[in-house]
C-alpha cells in the first residue's frame, strides 16, 4: 500500500504571541503532566447508581470494608439534590431509580431511616409515585434482596441461548453492552436468588402500594400493538417458566455460563463494563464457583479496580477509558507546538499500537470475512473494539506521524482502516460496535425500558469515520464517504444541527459533522453547511462559551441550551474552525471564554456531564474532557491565526 503523507517536522513556525499562545502553553504543560506510563487515563464518573450497586455487590459477596463504605456514603450524600432526590447528571432533575438505589445503599451501610437526608429522600420518592415507578434494572436489584417479588421483573428465560438467529430475538440482534449484561443475567433470572437483609435494611417504606401487589408493568399502552404483544409474550413466558424440563434448563445454564466465561477472559472483565461484571460475578457464584475460581477472582479484581478512593470520598467508575483518553489527548497535543519527536508523544504512539485488537469478536458474526485491527475503549476488551475509538486513534496516529518511515506502523494502520471500512452499515452510516444492529422493535420489549438495546448508525460516529478517511487523502467521491455523507444529510435536524449519540448532545453531533465536512473540503457555501454553522453560532452564550444540558435528550427544544462548559465550547470552536472562517467573531469570543476560564493549574474546571452513555438514562462525566478538548481548540486556533495549517490538514496521503 502506497503512502505519501507529508509532515511539518523541522519546518520553521511563526513565534506564538498573545494570550492564546500563553494559555495554549499552560494547557499543554498541564495535560502532559497528567500522563502516566506513556498514556492517559482520567477518572470516568457516572451517576450514583454505580457506587450504590457496588455496595449491593459487597453485601452479596459478604465483604465488609467500613472505611471505604463510609467514603462512598459521603459521596452519595454530597450528590443528593436539595429536594432529597438523586439525579442522573449534575444539576439534573431527580430520578426515581437513582434515588431508590442510593437510599437503599445508604440503608445497607447503616444510615438510619430518621436521618435528615433519608427523610428527605423518602419524602421525594413517595411524592413522585413511590418505588414501584423504578426501571427494570432497579426492580431486579430490589428482587435480589427480597424487596420485590421476581414476578415483577420481565421474563428473560435462559433458554433464549438456544434461539436461532432467524428468530425475532437473538443475542446477535442486540448491542454489545446489552449482550454482556443479558447473558449472565439470564443465569440470575433462572435461579431467582434472594439475598437476606435485616428488617432495618428493608426499603418497604418507599412503596406507595404494597410490594406484593405489584406486577411486571403497572401501565400498559394497549393501543400500541408491538408493546401489547410483548407484554402478552412476557406473561406467557412466565406461565410456562416452571414447566421447562430440568435437563433443558441445565443445558441452557451451561451454555450461558460458558459464554460469560469466554467473554470475561483476560483482566478487563466481561465487556469491560461494570454492570456486566457484576452480573457475571453473581452468575458464577450461583453456578457454584468457589472463591478461588480464576474467572471469578479476575472479575472481582476488575470491579475493585474501578473504585476511586480519596481522603474523604470514594465512588465506583462504570469502566475505564484509557484508549479514549489517550487518543484524544494525543490528537490535542500533536496540534500544539510540542515537537512530534518528543519521547512522550512517541511513547503514546507505541502504547496505542500495543493495545490494538486483532482478535475476532462478536462483531464478526455479521462480517465473518473481515479481519480485526481496531481499538477498544478500555485497557483490555478484546471482544469489543469500537468504531469511535478506532477512528479517533487513527487520526491521532496520523497527526503524530506514526506512519512516516515506518512500514510496520503503516501496515497496522492499514488493518485498522480496513476494519472501519468493513464495519460500515448498509444505510451508509457507522455504529459503535456492530454492523446492521438496528432492530429497533426490540426496544419495545418490557426488559428494554432504557430504550438502548440496539446499536444503529449515528451521525457522530459516521462523521468520525469520514473525517478519518479524509485524513488518508480520500475525497467525497470515495464510495464509503459518499454514502456516509448522504446518511448525514438525511439525518440533519430541521434547525441545522445533528443529534449527538455519544456526547451531549447537538453541540457534540454538530461539531463531529462539521469536522468531517471540513476534512473532505466540502464547500462551506452549501445550504446544509451554512445551516449548521448558523445554528452553532446561534447557540453561543453571552459569556462567549457554549453549553448544553443532558435534558436536551428529553426535550429537543433545549438543543444547544445550557451553562457554558470548556469541553462543549471547544467542540463548537473545533466545528466552526473546521467548516467556517477563522476570523469569525463567534470563534474569537469562544477562544476568549477558554482563556478567561483556564484555572491556575493550566487546565479547566468542569462539573457538568457532557458525555453520553445511553440518552435519557445514563450520562458520563469524562474528567479528561476539560483538559484535552479546550487545548485542542486553542491549538487549532493558534495554528490557523498564524497562517499555518493544522496537523490534520497537513496530513495528506494516498494510502489506498
Amino acid at each position: 500500500m502506497n503512502s505519501a503523507i507529508s509532515s511539518t517536522i523541522g519546518q520553521e513556525k511563526p513565534r506564538q504571541v498573545g494570550k492564546s499562545a500563553k494559555s495554549l502553553n499552560r494547557g499543554t504543560e498541564f495535560l502532559m503532566h497528567t500522563m502516566r506510563d506513556n498514556h492517559w487515563c482520567f477518572e470516568l464518573e457516572a451517576d450514583v447508581t454505580i457506587p450504590s450497586e457496588y455496595i449491593f455487590l459487597q453485601r452479596i459477596l459478604k465483604r465488609n470494608n467500613l472505611v471505604l463504605e463510609e467514603k462512598i456514603g459521603a459521596y452519595l450524600r454530597r450528590r443528593q439534590n436539595v429536594n432529597g432526590s438523586w439525579a442522573l447528571y449534575e444539576d439534573g432533575p431527580g430520578d426515581m431509580s437513582a434515588t431508590v438505589k442510593a437510599y437503599f445503599a445508604l440503608k445497607l451501610m447503616g444510615h438510619s431511616i430518621d436521618d435528615i437526608h433519608m427523610v428527605s429522600a423518602r419524602k421525594w420518592v413517595l411524592q413522585n409515585g413511590g418505588a414501584e415507578a423504578v426501571n427494570v434494572f432497579t426492580r431486579i436489584t430490589l428482587a435480589l434482596f427480597g424487596q420485590l417479588s421476581w414476578k415483577t421483573v420481565p421474563a428473560m428465560p435462559v433458554e433464549m441461548m438456544f434461539l436461532p438467529k432467524w428468530w425475532f430475538f437473538h443475542l446477535s440482534k442486540v448491542s454489545y453492552w446489552s449482550r454482556c449484561v443479558i447473558v449472565p443475567l439470564l443465569v440470575i433470572f433462572a435461579k431467582r436468588p434472594v439475598y437476606a437483609i435485616t428488617s432495618e435494611q428493608s426499603v418497604s417504606e418507599l412503596f406507595v402500594q404494597s410490594p406484593s401487589s405489584l406486577t411486571t408493568l403497572d401501565e400498559i399502552n394497549w393501543r400500541q400493538p408491538v408493546n401489547a404483544g410483548f407484554v402478552l409474550l412476557d406473561r406467557g413466558l412466565k406461565f410456562v417458566n416452571n414447566l421447562v424440563p430440568r435437563i433443558i434448563r441445565e443445558r441452557a445454564l451451561v451454555k450461558a455460563e460458558g459464554w460469560a466465561r469466554e467473554h470475561c477472559a483476560g483482566d478487563g472483565g466481561i465487556g469491560g463494563i461494570f454492570p456486566a461484571m457484576v452480573n457475571a460475578v453473581i452468575a458464577f457464584k450461583l453456578r457454584g464457583a468457589e472463591d478461588d475460581d480464576p474467572d471469578l477472582v479476575r472479575t472481582v479484581k476488575a470491579i475493585d479496580e474501578l473504585v476511586i478512593e480519596a481522603d474523604e470520598e470514594a465512588y465506583c467508575q462504570p469502566c475505564l477509558s484509557p484508549v479514549w483518553d489517550t487518543c484524544l489527548a494525543l490528537n490535542a497535543v500533536t496540534e500544539t507546538e510540542l515537537p512530534l519527536e518528543d519521547p512522550r508523544i512517541k511513547g503514546a504512539v507505541q502504547w496505542l499500537f500495543q493495545h490494538q485488537v486483532f482478535e475476532k469478536g462478536d462483531w464478526s458474526e455479521k462480517v465473518p470475512r473481515l479481519s480485526s485491527g481496531g481499538w477498544a475503549f478500555q485497557y483490555e476488551n478484546t471482544k469489543y473494539p469500537d468504531v469511535d475509538d478506532t477512528s479517533m486513534v487513527l487520526m491521532a496516529l496520523l497527526r503524530a506521524g506514526a506512519h512516516e518511515n515506518d512500514q510496520k506502523a503503516r501496515e497496522l494502520i492499514d488493518k485498522a482502516v480496513n476494519w472501519i471500512l468493513g464495519m460500515q452499515n448498509p444505510d451508509g452510516g457507522w455504529a459503535a460496535f456492530d454492523v446492521d444492529n438496528n432492530a429497533e422493535y426490540l426496544n419495545k420489549i418490557p426488559f428494554a425500558d432504557h430504550g438502548a438495546l440496539v446499536d444503529p448508525s449515528t451521525a457522530d460516529l459516521t462523521a468520525r469515520c469520514i473525517e478519518m478517511l479524509a485524513m488518508l487523502g480520500h475525497d467525497k467521491n470515495f464510495p464509503p464517504i459518499r454514502d456516509g455523507l448522504e446518511f448525514l444529510k438525511r439525518n440533519q435536524e430541521s434547525n441545522g444541527s445533528w443529534y449527538g449519540r455519544w456526547g451531549v448532545n447537538y453541540v457534540y453531533g454538530t461539531w463531529s459533522v462539521l469536522a468531517a465536512i471540513g476534512g473532505i473540503g466540502e464547500e462551506r457555501e452549501k445550504a446544509y453547511v451554512q445551516k449548521a454553522l448558523r445554528w452553532l453560532e446561534g447557540a453561543q452564550n453571552e459569556d462567549g462559551g457554549w453549553g448544553e444540558s443532558c435534558n436536551s435528550y428529553d426535550d429537543k427544544r433545549m438543543a444547544g441550551i445550557g451553562v457554558s462548559t470548556p469541553s462543549q465550547t471547544a467542540w463548537a470552536l473545533l466545528g466552526l474552525m473546521a467548516a467556517g472562517p477563522i476570523d469569525s467573531p463567534f470563534v474569537k469570543r469562544g477562544i476568549d471564554y477558554l482563556i478567561a476560564h483556564q484555572n491556575n493549574d493550566g487546565g479547566w474546571d468542569e462539573e457538568m456531564y457532557t458525555g453520553t452513555g445511553f440518552p435519557r438514562v445514563f450520562y458520563l462525566r469524562y474528567h479528561g474532557y476539560r483538559a484535552y478538548f479546550p487545548l485542542w481548540a486553542l491549538a487549532n486556533y493558534q495554528r490557523l491565526t498564524n497562517g499555518m495549517p493544522t496537523r490534520q490538514a497537513d496530513v495528506i496521503s494516498s494510502f489506498l
